[in-house]
């Protein structure tokens, strides 16, 4: 589809999700209900994967329990979806109530001592609230220049490439993932400093390595651009540990990884990162995305785990 065509198809879209933005909280979940009834009951969508996702992921789950965690993931599932288009007209007090954080400090601190900070984010919950976390911060670490983002992917389609980059934007900076670091290394040259989030869950893409660690009964390659750009500038890092409250609610705290990541070994970050993650959704497990074949492309565990 060439740009034009996109623009006159999907120009209507837009006017569309600005007018669903606009309205109260409780039509929003008035339609994430209706979305749910429509995606799980009518469509059945990618249920087949969520089903043997719960499977291999939990086998001392009973069928019941499994059935439950599924039917509360498309629940959410749709719940997220109405949540992050909100973001195009939420009032920033009402953000700040819906998604609360804890340890928001952690930034404040690294930032204060000239360290740039990284912090490994997940599909947990509302991913795309933990943006908002830059209301949380001190005067001194948003007055003073220092950049405030998150690392993403661009997708294919620029309609919504650009959309969702407009989402992303109120509250942080996106940078494209493979642009990140040479960014990061000319802001620090400029004395400036960074407060990064990188979703670091998904599978390496084609032709890139990844760090294999035991995660969810299944030997799972995790990104290791996120590890490798903290030890290569020496950041802070940290874990955005997410759980939901009620709907339309939630809480995250940064829970600290290290200090200074130059002084882990290599990979130690990446198993940091899957245990923290594995409780987490172990925790909550609904949650979590699982929609995705996240193990299509098996691997074998190295001799050293």
């Amino acid at each position: 589809m060439n740009k034009k065509l996109q623009h006159i198809l999907l120009t209507p879209l837009g006017w569309a999700l600005d007018l669903l933005a606009r309205m109260p909280w409780w039509l929003i979940f008035v339609n994430a209900d209706a979305l749910y009834f429509v995606v799980y009951k009518l469509i059945g969508y990618r249920k087949k994967v969520v089903q043997q996702n719960l499977i291999e992921c939990f086998p001392e789950k009973s069928k019941k329990e499994r059935h439950k965690i599924e039917q509360e993931f498309y629940h959410q599932f749709a719940d997220y979806f109405f949540e992050t288009i909100k973001l195009l007209h939420v009032k920033d007090e009402d953000l700040k109530k819906r998604m609360v954080f804890h340890n928001a400090q952690f930034i404040d601190e690294g930032i204060a001592r000239g360290q740039s900070v990284m912090l490994y984010a997940a599909h947990i919950g509302n991913w795309e609230w933990l943006t908002s976390v830059t209301m949380w911060l001190s005067d001194e670490t948003r007055a003073r220049g220092n950049v405030l983002g998150e690392a993403y992917h661009p997708l294919e389609n620029e309609w919504f490439d650009k959309f969702f980059i407009r989402l992303r934007s109120r509250y942080t900076s996106c940078y494209p993932g493979n642009k990140i670091l040479r960014m990061m290394m000319h802001k620090q040259q400029e004395g400036k400093h960074m407060a990064l989030g990188f979703l670091s869950d998904q599978h390496p893409l084609p032709g890139h390595d990844g760090h294999i660690v035991k995660f969810l009964n299944h030997p799972t390659a995790i990104i290791n651009g996120t590890e490798a750009v903290a030890r290569i500038l020496d950041m802070r890092v940290g874990y955005f540990y997410m759980r939901k409250v009620k709907r339309g609610h939630y809480e995250c705290t940064l829970m600290p990884m290290c200090e200074y990541a130059k002084q882990t070994k290599k990979g130690e970050l990446s198993r940091q990162y899957a245990q923290l993650l594995e409780e987490n959704i172990k925790e909550q497990p609904a949650y979590w995305l699982w929609t995705h074949k996240r193990w299509k492309r098996p691997v074998k565990y190295p001799d050293n785990v």
